[in-house]
């Protein structure tokens, strides 16, 4: 791809070195640079990547996105955010691989990872030919992945969405948290569809506060208004869907008497759960109310 393609998406605050350049890769980790990658010096807690930028073009890096230029005889594409720019130019390099693959997502504290995989067994079952992204592992064109981030870096989760369409698969289940919302690793993936399954004190040592925590959540829901699932049994599910209500295609869970869908005649046994919800009969293996929610969130997430 030519780098004029990545200067357009990102609208930069200005290109030192402009220079015809053709962009074979994307990299954020300078020891990951090869041949003709297009490095991205992003500042972390621990590190700043724009320590590391002459690794990277002695590695093969021919351009570089700064958030101040460097000493370095490269384009250099100047930003704001390196990180968040990363999201942007991931969709533009590996051709906006969402606007083709039905990505269902799964956030909240509790709930993701049961929730993901009970909602890929019904893509596969509908014959919608899923891929699955989620903290115990990956599954990308047929093929099983270790997980190592539940929300990959932009880059890595681009690259795994087109490799699934390149695969074969036709829609996606993934956990969505809210360190990837609030990193910008989630920034340019068109949700199909989004469920919040529930809000509880955790990742506060990240966030600070559990209102930055549920802001972190909400903004999946309020950017792009993806069609919502949303649990109303849970206080912060309550806001959310108040909020959504008649700004978008809204369906509500949860045991809560106002949920559209809620498990109606259940049975809670040692093996498993019995219900009725939205005019289905349901049974399960998982055992527990929480799990009932997990189930009830997978279908309105379906439907």
């Amino acid at each position: 791809m030519d780098i004029e393609r990545v200067i357009a998406a990102l609208a930069p605050v200005d290109v030192v070195g402009r220079a015809p350049v053709e962009i074979a890769d994307l990299a954020y980790d300078a020891r990951s640079a090869t041949a003709g990658s297009l490095f991205f010096c992003v500042p972390g807690s621990t590190a700043d990547g724009h320590d590391f930028a002459s690794e990277a073009v002695a590695n093969g890096a021919v351009a570089l996105v700064v958030e101040r230029p460097l000493e370095l005889d490269v384009p250099q594409v100047v930003v704001a955010d390196a990180r968040r720019a990363m999201g942007v130019a991931a969709d533009e390099f590996f051709e906006r691989p969402t606007e083709q693959l039905q990505v269902a997502g799964v956030t909240g504290t509790n709930g993701k990872t049961t929730t993901a995989f009970l909602l890929y067994s019904i893509l596969a079952a509908a014959g919608r030919r899923p891929g699955l992204l989620g903290t115990i592992e990956s599954r990308v064109g047929g093929e099983r992945r270790p997980a190592l981030r539940t929300t990959p870096e932009a880059i890595d989760l681009q690259r795994s969405f087109r490799e699934m369409l390149d695969g074969g698969d036709r829609s996606c289940a993934m956990e969505a948290t809210s360190h990837g919302s609030e990193l910008g690793r989630l920034d340019r993936v068109r949700f199909s569809a989004l469920v919040f399954t529930n809000l509880t004190q955790d990742h506060l040592d990240f966030h600070g506060t559990i209102e930055r925590y549920f802001d972190a959540k909400r903004r999946l829901f309020t950017g792009a208004r993806p069609p919502a699932a949303v649990n109303v049994g849970d206080p912060y599910g309550r806001r959310l869907a108040e909020e959504l209500d008649g700004r978008q295609r809204l369906l509500t869970y949860g045991f809560a008497d106002e949920a559209e869908l809620r498990p109606e005649g259940l049975d809670l046994e040692p093996r498993g759960a019995r219900f009725t919800a939205g005019g289905l009969e349901l049974e399960t293996r998982l055992r527990g109310r929480f799990n009932v929610e997990n189930v009830l969130a997978a279908l309105a997430v379906g439907r």
